[in-house]
Protein backbone atom coordinates (compact mmCIF):
# COMPACT_ATOMS: atom_id res chain seq x y z
CA UNK A 1 0.00 0.00 0.00
CA UNK A 2 1.21 3.52 -0.73
CA UNK A 3 -0.16 7.09 -0.71
CA UNK A 4 0.74 10.20 -2.69
CA UNK A 5 1.21 13.70 -1.28
CA UNK A 6 1.61 16.95 -3.23
CA UNK A 7 1.73 20.61 -2.30
CA UNK A 8 1.66 23.78 -4.39
CA UNK A 9 2.71 27.34 -3.72
CA UNK A 10 -0.30 29.15 -5.01
CA UNK A 11 -3.24 31.22 -3.82
CA UNK A 12 -5.97 29.09 -2.20
CA UNK A 13 -8.58 31.24 -3.93
CA UNK A 14 -7.62 29.41 -7.13
CA UNK A 15 -8.14 25.64 -6.87
CA UNK A 16 -8.59 25.17 -10.63
CA UNK A 17 -5.84 22.56 -10.86
CA UNK A 18 -7.89 20.28 -8.59
CA UNK A 19 -10.41 18.09 -10.38
CA UNK A 20 -14.05 18.74 -9.59
CA UNK A 21 -15.35 16.27 -6.98
CA UNK A 22 -11.87 14.79 -6.59
CA UNK A 23 -11.43 15.49 -2.85
CA UNK A 24 -12.90 13.36 -0.06
CA UNK A 25 -12.09 15.55 2.94
CA UNK A 26 -10.84 19.06 3.69
CA UNK A 27 -8.97 19.77 6.93
CA UNK A 28 -7.78 23.35 7.20
CA UNK A 29 -7.34 26.47 9.27
CA UNK A 30 -7.42 29.77 7.36
CA UNK A 31 -5.82 33.03 8.48
CA UNK A 32 -8.21 34.56 10.99
CA UNK A 33 -9.60 37.97 10.04
CA UNK A 34 -8.93 40.71 12.62
CA UNK A 35 -6.08 38.79 14.28
CA UNK A 36 -3.10 41.15 14.06
CA UNK A 37 -0.60 38.51 12.90
CA UNK A 38 -2.51 38.21 9.62
CA UNK A 39 -3.12 41.93 9.00
CA UNK A 40 -0.21 42.08 6.56
CA UNK A 41 -1.51 39.16 4.50
CA UNK A 42 -5.04 40.52 4.26
CA UNK A 43 -3.65 43.99 3.56
CA UNK A 44 -1.74 42.64 0.55
CA UNK A 45 -4.78 40.76 -0.71
CA UNK A 46 -7.29 43.59 -0.23
CA UNK A 47 -6.79 47.33 -0.58
CA UNK A 48 -10.12 47.77 1.19
CA UNK A 49 -8.95 45.78 4.22
CA UNK A 50 -5.66 47.69 4.33
CA UNK A 51 -7.37 51.08 4.17
CA UNK A 52 -9.95 50.11 6.80
CA UNK A 53 -7.22 48.98 9.20
CA UNK A 54 -5.34 52.24 8.67
CA UNK A 55 -8.54 54.10 9.56
CA UNK A 56 -9.25 51.71 12.45
CA UNK A 57 -12.65 50.85 10.98
CA UNK A 58 -13.04 47.35 12.37
CA UNK A 59 -16.37 46.31 10.82
CA UNK A 60 -15.29 47.35 7.32
CA UNK A 61 -11.91 45.60 7.70
CA UNK A 62 -13.67 42.45 8.97
CA UNK A 63 -16.01 42.41 5.97
CA UNK A 64 -13.19 43.02 3.48
CA UNK A 65 -11.03 40.25 4.92
CA UNK A 66 -13.82 37.70 4.70
CA UNK A 67 -14.47 38.66 1.10
CA UNK A 68 -10.96 37.33 0.40
CA UNK A 69 -11.83 33.99 2.02
CA UNK A 70 -15.17 33.53 0.26
CA UNK A 71 -13.61 32.31 -3.05
CA UNK A 72 -11.85 29.55 -1.12
CA UNK A 73 -15.12 28.21 0.24
CA UNK A 74 -16.58 28.27 -3.29
CA UNK A 75 -13.57 26.31 -4.52
CA UNK A 76 -13.96 23.73 -1.77
CA UNK A 77 -17.56 23.14 -2.71
CA UNK A 78 -16.51 22.47 -6.32
CA UNK A 79 -13.67 20.04 -5.52
CA UNK A 80 -15.39 18.02 -2.78
CA UNK A 81 -17.03 14.77 -3.82
CA UNK A 82 -20.74 14.29 -3.09
CA UNK A 83 -20.92 13.42 0.58
CA UNK A 84 -17.43 14.82 1.17
CA UNK A 85 -16.74 16.75 4.34
CA UNK A 86 -14.85 19.92 5.23
CA UNK A 87 -13.43 20.64 8.70
CA UNK A 88 -12.52 24.32 9.15
CA UNK A 89 -10.68 25.36 12.31
CA UNK A 90 -11.44 29.05 12.89
CA UNK A 91 -11.29 31.31 15.92
CA UNK A 92 -13.15 34.50 16.64
CA UNK A 93 -11.13 37.66 17.20
CA UNK A 94 -11.19 40.40 19.82
CA UNK A 95 -9.67 43.78 19.14
CA UNK A 96 -9.69 47.36 20.35
CA UNK A 97 -9.96 49.97 17.59
CA UNK A 98 -10.77 53.65 18.11
CA UNK A 99 -10.89 52.91 21.82
CA UNK A 100 -13.66 50.30 21.51
CA UNK A 101 -13.17 46.66 22.42
CA UNK A 102 -15.33 44.18 20.52
CA UNK A 103 -15.64 40.63 19.21
CA UNK A 104 -15.35 39.83 15.51
CA UNK A 105 -17.29 36.55 15.01
CA UNK A 106 -15.25 34.80 12.33
CA UNK A 107 -16.96 31.45 12.75
CA UNK A 108 -20.41 32.99 12.21
CA UNK A 109 -19.28 34.81 9.06
CA UNK A 110 -17.80 31.59 7.61
CA UNK A 111 -21.02 29.72 8.38
CA UNK A 112 -23.02 32.42 6.62
CA UNK A 113 -20.84 32.05 3.51
CA UNK A 114 -20.92 28.24 3.34
CA UNK A 115 -24.67 28.09 3.87
CA UNK A 116 -25.14 30.33 0.84
CA UNK A 117 -23.04 27.88 -1.19
CA UNK A 118 -25.26 24.93 -0.29
CA UNK A 119 -23.13 23.15 2.29
CA UNK A 120 -24.93 21.15 4.97
CA UNK A 121 -23.68 22.37 8.35
CA UNK A 122 -23.18 19.61 10.93
CA UNK A 123 -22.60 19.98 14.70
CA UNK A 124 -19.30 21.76 15.36
CA UNK A 125 -16.51 20.99 17.81
CA UNK A 126 -15.36 23.54 20.37
CA UNK A 127 -11.60 23.28 20.81
CA UNK A 128 -10.91 24.68 24.28
CA UNK A 129 -7.45 26.22 24.47
CA UNK A 130 -7.18 27.14 28.13
CA UNK A 131 -4.73 29.68 29.40
CA UNK A 132 -3.72 30.38 32.99
CA UNK A 133 -2.16 33.73 32.17
CA UNK A 134 -2.79 36.14 35.08
CA UNK A 135 -3.89 38.88 32.65
CA UNK A 136 -6.38 36.75 30.70
CA UNK A 137 -9.40 38.55 32.17
CA UNK A 138 -10.14 41.68 30.19
CA UNK A 139 -11.77 44.87 31.39
CA UNK A 140 -12.41 46.26 34.85
CA UNK A 141 -11.43 43.21 36.88
CA UNK A 142 -13.95 42.38 39.59
CA UNK A 143 -16.23 45.37 39.03
CA UNK A 144 -19.55 44.40 37.39
CA UNK A 145 -20.60 45.45 33.88
CA UNK A 146 -17.15 46.50 32.72
CA UNK A 147 -15.26 43.22 32.21
CA UNK A 148 -15.33 40.72 29.37
CA UNK A 149 -15.43 36.95 29.44
CA UNK A 150 -12.27 35.22 28.30
CA UNK A 151 -12.04 33.87 24.76
CA UNK A 152 -10.36 30.48 25.22
CA UNK A 153 -11.89 28.36 22.47
CA UNK A 154 -11.84 27.97 18.73
CA UNK A 155 -14.36 26.29 16.46
CA UNK A 156 -13.96 23.29 14.19
CA UNK A 157 -16.79 23.79 11.72
CA UNK A 158 -17.93 20.57 10.04
CA UNK A 159 -19.62 20.83 6.66
CA UNK A 160 -20.90 18.27 4.17
CA UNK A 161 -21.52 18.58 0.44
CA UNK A 162 -24.88 17.03 -0.29
CA UNK A 163 -26.32 13.87 1.29
CA UNK A 164 -24.40 11.46 3.49
CA UNK A 165 -21.61 9.63 1.65
CA UNK A 166 -22.40 6.16 0.32
CA UNK A 167 -19.85 3.34 0.32
CA UNK A 168 -21.01 1.21 -2.56
CA UNK A 169 -18.26 -1.05 -3.90
CA UNK A 170 -16.86 -4.01 -1.93
CA UNK A 171 -13.43 -2.34 -2.01
CA UNK A 172 -14.79 0.87 -0.46
CA UNK A 173 -16.64 -1.09 2.18
CA UNK A 174 -13.49 -3.05 3.06
CA UNK A 175 -11.44 0.15 3.33
CA UNK A 176 -14.10 1.61 5.58
CA UNK A 177 -14.05 -1.40 7.91
CA UNK A 178 -10.25 -1.28 8.06
CA UNK A 179 -10.46 2.44 8.95
CA UNK A 180 -12.74 1.94 11.96
CA UNK A 181 -12.05 3.71 15.24
CA UNK A 182 -11.80 2.02 18.59
CA UNK A 183 -15.08 2.33 20.51
CA UNK A 184 -13.43 4.28 23.33
CA UNK A 185 -11.74 6.63 20.83
CA UNK A 186 -15.08 7.32 19.19
CA UNK A 187 -16.56 8.33 22.54
CA UNK A 188 -13.86 10.99 23.06
CA UNK A 189 -13.27 12.17 19.50
CA UNK A 190 -16.93 12.67 18.66
CA UNK A 191 -17.55 14.83 21.71
CA UNK A 192 -18.49 18.41 20.86
CA UNK A 193 -15.85 19.85 23.23
CA UNK A 194 -12.15 18.98 23.01
CA UNK A 195 -10.20 20.00 26.10
CA UNK A 196 -7.23 17.63 25.86
CA UNK A 197 -5.34 19.17 22.91
CA UNK A 198 -2.82 21.95 23.37
CA UNK A 199 -1.84 24.47 20.72
CA UNK A 200 1.04 23.54 18.41
CA UNK A 201 4.54 24.72 19.29
CA UNK A 202 6.26 26.70 16.54
CA UNK A 203 9.79 25.64 17.49
CA UNK A 204 12.28 25.21 14.66
CA UNK A 205 10.62 27.70 12.31
CA UNK A 206 12.39 30.68 10.86
CA UNK A 207 11.41 33.63 13.12
CA UNK A 208 9.89 35.53 10.19
CA UNK A 209 7.78 32.50 9.26
CA UNK A 210 6.80 31.80 12.87
CA UNK A 211 5.13 35.24 13.07
CA UNK A 212 2.77 34.16 10.26
CA UNK A 213 2.11 30.60 11.45
CA UNK A 214 -0.94 29.59 13.45
CA UNK A 215 -0.54 25.85 12.99
CA UNK A 216 -2.94 23.51 14.76
CA UNK A 217 -1.46 20.47 16.55
CA UNK A 218 -0.85 17.18 14.75
CA UNK A 219 -3.33 15.35 17.01
CA UNK A 220 -6.14 17.67 15.95
CA UNK A 221 -5.58 17.02 12.24
CA UNK A 222 -5.01 13.31 12.84
CA UNK A 223 -8.31 12.94 14.67
CA UNK A 224 -10.27 14.75 11.97
CA UNK A 225 -8.69 12.74 9.17
CA UNK A 226 -9.56 9.48 10.92
CA UNK A 227 -13.06 10.61 11.89
CA UNK A 228 -14.23 11.81 8.50
CA UNK A 229 -12.38 9.81 5.81
CA UNK A 230 -11.24 6.26 5.07
CA UNK A 231 -7.90 4.82 4.01
CA UNK A 232 -6.98 5.71 0.44
CA UNK A 233 -9.08 8.90 0.44
CA UNK A 234 -7.60 12.26 -0.58
CA UNK A 235 -7.41 15.09 1.94
CA UNK A 236 -7.01 18.74 0.92
CA UNK A 237 -5.64 21.64 2.96
CA UNK A 238 -5.90 24.95 1.06
CA UNK A 239 -3.99 26.77 3.83
CA UNK A 240 -1.19 24.26 4.36
CA UNK A 241 1.16 26.37 6.49
CA UNK A 242 3.76 24.09 8.07
CA UNK A 243 2.20 20.93 6.59
CA UNK A 244 0.42 19.45 9.60
CA UNK A 245 -2.48 18.13 7.52
CA UNK A 246 -0.04 16.42 5.14
CA UNK A 247 1.66 14.67 8.05
CA UNK A 248 -1.69 13.59 9.50
CA UNK A 249 -2.82 12.19 6.14
CA UNK A 250 0.46 10.28 5.83
CA UNK A 251 -0.01 8.83 9.31
CA UNK A 252 -3.59 7.74 8.59
CA UNK A 253 -2.99 6.16 5.17
CA UNK A 254 -4.70 8.90 3.17
CA UNK A 255 -3.44 10.82 0.13
CA UNK A 256 -3.12 14.59 0.41
CA UNK A 257 -2.95 17.84 -1.55
CA UNK A 258 -1.92 21.16 -0.02
CA UNK A 259 -1.85 24.81 -1.08
CA UNK A 260 0.29 27.48 0.55
CA UNK A 261 0.60 31.06 -0.64
CA UNK A 262 3.99 31.70 1.00
CA UNK A 263 7.02 29.75 -0.36
CA UNK A 264 8.91 30.56 2.84
CA UNK A 265 7.04 27.65 4.44
CA UNK A 266 8.66 25.08 2.11
CA UNK A 267 11.47 24.00 4.50
CA UNK A 268 8.95 23.47 7.32
CA UNK A 269 6.57 21.47 5.10
CA UNK A 270 9.36 19.24 3.81
CA UNK A 271 10.84 18.70 7.26
CA UNK A 272 7.46 17.74 8.70
CA UNK A 273 6.84 15.30 5.84
CA UNK A 274 10.21 13.60 6.28
CA UNK A 275 9.65 13.29 10.04
CA UNK A 276 6.16 11.88 9.60
CA UNK A 277 7.12 8.21 9.90
CA UNK A 278 8.45 8.48 13.44
CA UNK A 279 5.58 10.63 14.66
CA UNK A 280 2.93 8.56 12.90
CA UNK A 281 4.19 5.20 14.14
CA UNK A 282 4.45 6.39 17.73
CA UNK A 283 0.90 7.68 17.42
CA UNK A 284 -0.46 4.41 16.02
CA UNK A 285 1.39 2.29 18.58
CA UNK A 286 0.04 4.54 21.34
CA UNK A 287 -3.48 3.89 20.03
CA UNK A 288 -2.91 0.14 20.25
CA UNK A 289 -1.40 0.37 23.71
CA UNK A 290 -4.19 2.64 24.94
CA UNK A 291 -6.75 0.15 23.66
CA UNK A 292 -5.05 -2.74 25.45
CA UNK A 293 -5.10 -0.71 28.66
CA UNK A 294 -8.80 0.06 28.09
CA UNK A 295 -9.53 -3.67 27.66
CA UNK A 296 -7.58 -4.48 30.83
CA UNK A 297 -9.45 -1.91 32.92
CA UNK A 298 -12.77 -2.97 31.46
CA UNK A 299 -12.03 -6.57 32.35
CA UNK A 300 -11.11 -5.64 35.91
CA UNK A 301 -14.47 -3.87 36.17
CA UNK A 302 -16.20 -7.08 35.10
CA UNK A 303 -17.37 -5.74 31.75
CA UNK A 304 -15.99 -8.03 29.03
CA UNK A 305 -15.52 -7.09 25.38
CA UNK A 306 -17.50 -9.55 23.28
CA UNK A 307 -15.65 -9.41 19.94
CA UNK A 308 -12.09 -10.14 18.76
CA UNK A 309 -10.08 -8.07 16.28
CA UNK A 310 -8.88 -10.39 13.49
CA UNK A 311 -5.54 -8.60 12.99
CA UNK A 312 -4.37 -8.17 16.58
CA UNK A 313 -6.21 -10.89 18.45
CA UNK A 314 -7.32 -8.57 21.24
CA UNK A 315 -10.90 -7.97 22.39
CA UNK A 316 -12.96 -5.06 21.05
CA UNK A 317 -16.34 -3.74 22.10
CA UNK A 318 -18.21 -3.78 18.79
CA UNK A 319 -18.37 -5.97 15.71
CA UNK A 320 -17.42 -2.93 13.60
CA UNK A 321 -13.94 -2.95 15.19
CA UNK A 322 -13.08 -6.53 14.27
CA UNK A 323 -11.35 -5.58 10.97
CA UNK A 324 -9.75 -2.37 12.24
CA UNK A 325 -6.03 -2.18 11.38
CA UNK A 326 -3.41 0.50 11.94
CA UNK A 327 -0.83 0.45 9.15
CA UNK A 328 2.61 1.70 10.13
CA UNK A 329 4.74 3.87 7.85
CA UNK A 330 7.67 2.03 6.29
CA UNK A 331 9.14 4.86 4.19
CA UNK A 332 8.55 8.47 3.16
CA UNK A 333 10.19 9.07 -0.21
CA UNK A 334 10.53 12.32 -2.14
CA UNK A 335 9.16 11.84 -5.67
CA UNK A 336 9.37 15.45 -6.90
CA UNK A 337 10.21 18.96 -5.83
CA UNK A 338 6.94 19.20 -3.92
CA UNK A 339 5.77 15.60 -3.85
CA UNK A 340 6.18 12.55 -1.61
CA UNK A 341 5.17 8.92 -1.68
CA UNK A 342 4.56 6.96 1.52
CA UNK A 343 4.70 3.18 1.75
CA UNK A 344 3.22 1.20 4.64
CA UNK A 345 3.78 -2.07 6.42
CA UNK A 346 0.29 -3.52 6.77
CA UNK A 347 1.59 -6.75 8.28
CA UNK A 348 3.44 -5.15 11.18
CA UNK A 349 1.68 -6.17 14.37
CA UNK A 350 3.32 -4.92 17.58
CA UNK A 351 3.76 -7.58 20.25
CA UNK A 352 0.78 -8.03 22.53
Amino acid sequence: MHTEHRFFFRDARDLTNIQAEGIDLVVTSPPYPMIAMWDGLFGRLSAGARQALEQEDGPVAFAAMHEELDPVWRGLYRVLRPGGLACINIGDATRTLQGEFRLYPNHARVLEAVLRLGFTVLPAILWRKQTNAPNKFMGSGVLPAGAYVTLEHEYILILRKGPKRAFITPAEQARRRSSALFWEERNVWFSDVWMDLKGARQNGLDPAVRKRSGAFPFDLAFRLVNMFSIKGDTVLDPFLGTGTTTAAAMAAGRNSVGFEIDPAFQPAIEAQAMRAAGLANRCQEDRLENHREFVRRRGEAGVPCRHINVHYGFPVVTRQETELSLDLLAEVRRTGEQAFQVTYDPHHVPAV
